[in-house]
């Protein structure tokens, strides 16, 4: 559940009562784990795999309520903020608008409570080099600055706030870290030594992106700018270092999103069409990955292994002992398969699906009827459509040895293919979902804490 699909009155889900109430939903029916997407400065699309960078957090979780009641934004601006729509977030009138009122309450912030913002921000260099980085942008002087920095701050301070309650209450939170950036991002223009750029024109020289797989037949073409790894280790990988502590003052754990790059990397030359053009080239390996390990200590890494895996990858998750995944709607895409249930060892995640997924309610009526029938009957369901066997889904991943299970909140809903959150390889039309306070009072609580409980979940 993505903070922005969280219910809420101003065009995106934020740190407000919402999410608190999330979080006395999840105590009350018995989780124990609430995991998001990336927090970082989405694109325009509104997606968070493309930040403009490794640090800085959306402003658009920044609660216009809590403005409010400090005084920052007035009753009118409030107002005037308000959604067309609860079922979508507004990302066209967010970058048009809701920036602009983050400016206003910048600009209300008294002397000694700017002094003291300054100079937090400046305590983390890589969000200061981000605030000054789009201030420069954006050509607005110290003013655009101060206003980046407030806009750090506030997102900081109310999510602190929120992480504190959520592990009050017996709830961890794992957060999400793509594993590349924009390349127009603040990391790219401080450290382009870190970077596979042209010495000259500071553009790529390849990019980012996978081969063809049962997401894209002709792969996926991120352009994301890629890493000179032998670069990075000159200074011990002082740059991820720094981003994974920072993510885990954030969360509890982590999912490290795309990890075979750490094994080997699609590289695709810069001025290909296709991904098709690409090639694998080996990445950092376990060195590295130990690396980010010990920044981590006990807190929990989850290794994203899915898509084009081949022995070295496995091989890597063993010897660095980091849990992959497993979902659910991959496991009938052959016999033999690792997703199946029956074959999870513990030190795995199993989830019903992904962010990338179809709704399993919609995943199960797009199945050919052969497939749907094979997994119907391994679910235990007798009926003939399908149409109520998410639960059933829901209960054989709990039933299995993983150490954690996972599930969309759409999965929790029965909800269909309308209220899916991307399709990959798909610019526009993702992202957008979310769901209102009537919605998530759907779930039955008191349902959910039995399984939960019955299963030692």
């Amino acid at each position: 559940m993505h903070v922005s699909m969280l219910p809420g009155e101003y065009s995106c889900g934020a740190f407000g009562k919402e999410a608190r109430g999330f979080v006395d939903l999840l105590a009350e029916a018995g989780f124990r784990i609430w995991q998001t997407l990336p927090f970082g400065w989405p694109d325009t699309n509104g997606s968070p795999y493309k930040s403009l960078s490794g640090f800085a957090g959306n402003p658009f979780f920044i609660d216009l309520d809590t403005l409010f009641e400090k005084g920052l934004v007035t009753r009118g601006e409030r107002e005037e903020a308000r959604q067309k729509s609860p079922y979508l977030c507004e990302f066209g009138r967010l970058f048009a608008e809701r920036l602009a009122l983050l400016r206003k309450a910048s600009e209300r912030i008294r002397p000694a409570e700017r002094e003291k913002i300054d100079r937090y921000i400046r305590g983390i260099p890589e969000l200061y080099d981000f605030c000054a980085f789009m201030a420069e942008k954006e050509s607005g002087g110290a003013g655009a600055l101060f206003c980046h920095e407030f806009m750090q701050y506030e997102f900081l301070d109310e999510w602190y706030g929120i992480k504190k309650y959520a592990n009050a209450k017996g709830i961890e939170i794992i957060g999400d870290i793509p594993i590349y950036l924009d390349p127009e991002s603040s990391d790219v223009k401080a450290h382009p030594e870190y970077f596979q750029l042209d010495p000259d024109t500071l553009r790529p020289t390849a990019v980012a992106g996978v081969p063809p797989d049962y997401f894209a037949e002709d792969g996926q073409l991120w352009g994301n700018p890629l890493y000179d790894w032998d670069r990075m280790k000159e200074d011990g990988y002082k740059w991820w270092k720094s981003r994974i502590r920072h993510q885990l003052t954030l969360f509890d754990g982590i999912r490290i999103d795309h990890f075979r790059g750490f094994s080997a990397y699609w590289s695709v030359p810069a001025e290909a069409k296709s991904a098709k053009e690409g090639k694998w080239v080996a990445g950092p390996g376990r060195e590295f990955v130990e690396e980010l390990k010990a920044i981590a200590g006990e807190k929990l890494i989850i290794a994203e292994d899915l898509g084009d895996i081949d022995a070295d990858v496995v091989r890597l998750l063993a010897d660095t002992g980091l849990p992959g995944m497993r979902v659910f709607q991959f496991a009938f895409l052959s016999d033999d398969n690792p997703h199946l249930p029956h074959y999870y060892p513990e030190n795995v995640v199993a989830y019903s699906g992904t962010h990338d997924n179809n709704t399993l309610l919609g995943y199960i009526f797009d199945l050919s009827e052969e497939d749907r029938r094979k997994m119907l009957d391994y679910i235990g369901y007798n009926g003939t459509d399908g149409k109520y066997a998410c639960p059933y889904v829901v209960k054989t991943l709990m039933r299995s040895a993983a150490d954690r299970v996972i599930f969309p909140v759409q999965d929790l809903l029965e909800y269909g293919m309308d209220t899916r959150m991307n399709t990959p390889g798909v610019a526009d039309g993702n992202w957008a979902i979310r769901f209102t306070k009537e919605q998530l009072g759907k779930i039955d609580c008191a349902y959910w804490k039995k399984q939960n409980a019955l299963y030692n979940r």
